[in-house]
């Protein structure tokens, strides 16, 4: 005979039931249901066993997250384990609600589950009588934790992101379709309420917009005179019609119309005209809410295509989680399913058909468009939902893809390779992102300075802990040869400023190693400053280290040098010496062996491309980066594209451009001061 318990999850914790005479209860049903609201019958069918209440409230939402799911959480599991060590399992079962975490708590202890027969009604019962069942809990307390944990639930399920704010976008377009459709009608019905009077007018002004603001405007067509042309030119935007309006006002066979009548057209006249005015309003910002939310889908398809995908998905998150094949009769639902039915050809596209892809294509072509389109659509949506700063880039190069495909499909012209068009697309991003947090990485780097250059001044005004705690970079690279050199573990005293004059000699004269690279440093600055105006040494008398000079060294660039210098191995070399290295070293030396030839300006490096080049582009007019890119492209340098990315983004780091949004592009562009 096996013992049934009934768990029961509760705001408060878990709580363990036993049922007895569990064999004998379920064969009375009707009883068992007629006494779940009397308490005093209940008590004799059911008694506590045990009660394992949560310890704070973020702990019950964990619980109640994880059972929802059906997973077990590890506070039920524990109690649960330590409940049933004591027993046989065999000779118990558990009664549940969800089968589901049944089936989770068999796998999990090995205790066989039932959600089945009594156990409803058992459950039922508890959840009437809880809060007398155990000892200490009111009513009132039982309400309390629900209130709570139901919040804290509902607040995590219905959480609103700012950043994927797709519910509005989803409301925008629903609202948007109501509008045009009421719109619509409206304007039918001013059209022919209003033609009884001047049926003329329907002719001479087609648009619904401009008919109602007409109409508005001229009321009674007997008192529109001469006088009032150019008011009517304004609204009708087009001389010609204004005088055409009023020629037929004079000749007009429509009805007279009384002043009541005319009150009430004139209402609904400017009802119709500020609908419209709000639905191009509407447009405008659905467009915007596009532009943030899903800048890769609008780009591809349009801002209402693509809204209208994301309102049938329901999110953006369940678009990305369609595949291509869903996202292609993504609206076709009820012509896919009759398909099946008579097992005749399902339908090739859904939403996507109201896409310019689709109406430029071919008859033969319209399925494979439809198929290669709905592919793009479904990276866009997923590189829109997961990307952590939004960019149009992708959606730019995704529709490239989609002009490049139907070009194939027309005059046999064999489109660019998938991985390509990405690898293009993945550097145009990288250009775009570090420009758009430059300033935040200027204001760093400020900060650096100033707090670098504190450390500096206490150093040379003698505080010794100062120079000591200061981790900048001199500091670093005076030890770094003293390693190398072989020498004690003694780190190199620093080399102080020409400010603190005295101090450095006092220092040359402690040390003679000190005192002879010293020199030495001088010696080399001195040939470098003078640029053979001095005899250069030859090279039978330079010691091993000294860099010799020859004739054609002196016609050599300033940005070679420093490749030259470091070629010797002695570590004595005054060359090695880390506070005398020429600047242009740490210019060239900081950039990767990609980007070296950016440093000149003046001269093109080997990849045809030039910082002069780019400013020049620059300051002609705002560009973007893949206008920009483009042109570099048709010079032909014979240069890979992702080199090409790479250099590109190397030199907008280091110009820093100004940059500005123009419908939803980034522009770039250098001001020129006058």
């Amino acid at each position: 005979m096996s013992q049934l318990y009934v768990l029961y999850e509760h705001a408060a914790g878990y709580a363990l039931f036993s049922v007895k005479e569990f064999e004998e209860v379920s064969m009375f049903l009707p009883q068992v249901e007629s006494s779940v609201t009397d308490l005093a019958k209940f008590n004799s069918i059911v008694k506590l066993a045990g009660f394992a209440p949560f310890k704070t409230a973020i702990a019950a939402l964990e619980n109640i997250n994880a059972i929802s799911e059906g997973i077990v959480p590890q506070d039920l599991l524990v109690f649960l384990d330590d409940f049933f060590s004591k027993l046989k399992k065999k000779k118990c079962q558990l009664g549940i609600a969800d089968a589901k975490l049944g089936a989770a708590i068999t796998e999990a202890i090995g205790v066989q589950c039932s959600h089945f027969g009594v156990v409803p009604e058992i459950l039922r019962g508890i959840r009437f009588h809880f809060h007398k069942l155990i000892k200490g809990f009111t009513d009132k307390s039982a309400g309390i934790a629900q209130l709570g944990l139901g919040h804290s639930y509902s607040r995590a399920k219905v959480k609103f992101n700012v950043h994927r704010s797709d519910n509005m976008i989803i409301q925008s377009i629903a609202l948007l379709d109501q509008l045009d459709k009421d719109v619509n009608t409206f304007s039918m019905r001013i059209r022919e309420w209003y033609s009884y009077h001047f049926p003329e007018l329907v002719k001479i002004v087609p648009d619904n917009y401009i008919y109602a603001k007409a109409a508005k405007f001229i009321k009674d067509r007997k008192t529109l005179t001469q006088d009032k042309l150019e008011e009517l030119e304004e609204i009708v935007m087009d001389s010609a019609k204004a005088q055409a309006i009023i020629d037929a006002a004079k000749m007009s066979m429509g009805m007279d119309i009384s002043i009541v009548d005319l009150m009430n057209i004139e209402l609904f006249a400017e009802r119709v005209v500020k609908l419209s005015e709000y639905r191009k309003k509407l447009s405008t910002y659905l467009h915007n809410k596009m532009q943030c939310v899903a800048p890769n889908l609008q780009s591809l398809i349009g801002d209402q295509v693509g809204a209208r995908l994301i309102s049938h998905a329901g999110s953006l998150t369940n678009l990305a989680k369609y595949p291509a094949s869903t996202v292609q009769i993504l609206g076709a639902e009820k012509a896919l399913f009759r398909a099946l039915k008579t097992r005749s050809n399902t339908p090739k596209y859904g939403l996507l058909y109201h896409s310019s892809f689709i109406g430029r294509a071919g008859l033969k072509n319209k399925g494979r468009i439809s198929r290669f389109l709905a592919n793009k659509c479904s990276i866009a949506s997923r590189i829109d939902c997961f990307l952590e700063q939004p960019t149009a880039v992708f959606g730019e190069t995704l529709k490239q893809q989609v002009e490049e495909r139907l070009k194939f499909y027309e005059s046999g012209e064999v489109p660019r390779k998938n991985i390509e068009v990405m690898k293009e697309a993945i550097g145009l991003a990288a250009i775009e992102a570090p420009l758009k947090i430059t300033d935040e990485n200027q204001s760093q780097k400020k900060k650096n300075k100033k707090k670098k250059r504190k450390l500096e001044e206490e150093a040379v005004n003698g505080n010794g802990v100062a120079a000591e705690a200061n981790g900048g970079a001199e500091e670093a690279a005076a030890e770094e040869p003293a390693a190398e050199n072989g020498g004690d573990g003694e780190p190199k005293k620093k080399k102080k400023k020409k400010k603190n004059k005295n101090k450095a000699k006092d220092v040359k004269k402690d040390s003679s190693s000190d005192f002879s690279s010293d020199s030495s440093d001088s010696e080399a600055e001195s040939k470098l400053k003078k640029k053979g105006n001095s005899k250069p040494p030859s090279k039978q008398n330079s010691r091993s280290a000294t860099p010799t000079f020859n004739n054609d060294a002196n016609k050599r660039k300033l940005n070679s040098m420093p490749g030259d210098l470091t070629a010797s191995e002695n570590s004595n070399s005054p060359i090695n010496t880390p506070s005398k290295r020429p600047k242009t070293e740490s210019l060239t030396t900081s950039l990767p062996s990609t980007f070296a030839g950016v440093v000149n300006t003046n001269n093109k490096d080997e990849y045809g491309i030039t910082e002069e080049a780019v400013r020049r582009y620059l300051m002609r007019k705002p560009m973007t980066a893949t206008e920009l890119l483009t042109k570099f492209k048709n010079k032909k340098t014979g240069v890979s594209s992702d080199r090409l990315v790479e250099t590109m983004t190397q030199i907008l780091k280091k110009i820093n451009p100004v940059k500005q949004t123009i419908q939803g592009k980034m522009y770039l562009s250098i001001k020129v001061n006058k």
